[in-house]
């Protein structure tokens, strides 16, 4: 697969709930903070949209999209200086169907909520958003307008397997957003590795890297994927993900042996194998330095928050992987 659908197969991303929102006039309504992922879009109609902790108020258009990373609780109205009312009191709503607030009739919007089961959430989708995304460029609603247009549709006249249909759809729509936001980031210079996604050449690295990560990658293979010299690719690569390109491949080498630690009854021994470490006590130093505990450990559920690593250290965990590889 490509970076983008492994990082998101690796977080276990599911819908929690899709369906629809009809509000009408002279309403404040108040969501409060939740996990995972919200992606929402307008189907007609407008509103404003207020995240807590964010000072700019957001104008929803129809046609308009966006996405509320994990935390913070937010309002959605016709008229952000009304008193809000708890959104979840005023109308308990079923999956998958459409939720009308005071008669509807002023905006409409639909989406869903994504529930990230998988661990180290944070660490693989932190910075990477923020408090809001928001889509209104005309080329990005003309991205999202099937999607958005049908899962109206599944929502408004229900037919079997509906709900099915209404979550995928979701998906879509969140995927179609992560590729609209990676690609704004990228000209706005934002570091990450979802963002270096948009970027040809780096991209060119990061799927050979996510296609064989068993592989002995060096400096000099990778900069010959993004066609660079190793110089300059090295120095390309810091500044668009934020990491050098082996503390990344290490990073991911350990993210998806900590997903097999829990998701499969491999042992250490062919799981460290199979991310190209020929000796498992190599692979179990690599494990620790980057997970924070042994890979027993891990699978046992005893895993901590991972640590912050300096510049330098990482550099020197780096040297001492090589040499004992």
């Amino acid at each position: 697969m490509d970076p983008l659908s492994d990082v998101l197969s690796l977080l276990k991303l599911h819908s929690y709930g899709c369906g629809g929102f009809d509000v009408g006039r002279n309403l404040c309504l108040q969501f409060p903070k939740h996990a995972g992922i919200k992606c929402y879009a307008v189907v007609s109609g407008k509103g404003w949209l207020s995240v807590d902790g964010v000072p700019d108020l957001v104008q929803l258009k129809a046609g308009d999209c966006f996405l509320l990373p994990p935390g913070r609780p937010f309002r959605l109205a016709s008229d952000l200086t009304l008193p809000p009312v708890d959104a979840l009191t005023l109308c308990a709503s079923k999956n998958g169907s459409i939720s009308s607030f005071n008669g509807g009739g002023d905006c409409f919007i639909v989406g869903g909520h994504f529930a990230l089961t998988g661990n180290h959430a944070t660490i693989l989708l932190g910075g990477m958003l923020p408090p809001i995304v928001h889509l209104q460029k005309e080329s990005d609603k003309a991205a999202l307008r099937w999607s958005i247009e049908r899962m109206m549709e599944e929502l408004r006249e229900p037919q079997p397997g509906g709900l099915l249909i209404a979550q995928h759809l979701a998906q879509m729509m969140l995927v179609q957003a992560l590729r609209l936001h990676l690609a704004s980031g990228l000209s706005g210079g934002v570091v990450g590795w979802l963002f270096a996604l948009a970027d040809k050449q780096m991209s060119a690295a990061l799927n050979a890297m996510h296609e064989d990560p068993a592989h002995r990658w060096t400096l000099q293979e990778l900069a010959e994927c993004a066609g660079m010299s190793r110089s300059t690719f090295a120095q390309k690569f810091k500044q668009r993900v934020g990491k050098s390109p082996m503390e990344y491949l290490t990073r991911w080498r350990m993210l998806v042996a900590g997903d097999k630690l829990v998701n499969s009854s491999d042992p250490v021994s062919v799981i460290s194998l199979a991310l190209g470490y020929e000796s498992e006590a190599a692979f179990s130093t690599a494990f620790k330095r980057v997970m924070g505990c042994s890979p027993r450990q891990y699978s046992r559920g005893r895993a901590p928050a991972l640590p912050s690593h300096s510049e330098e250290e990482s550099a020197l965990a780096n040297q001492v992987e090589r040499i004992t590889r």
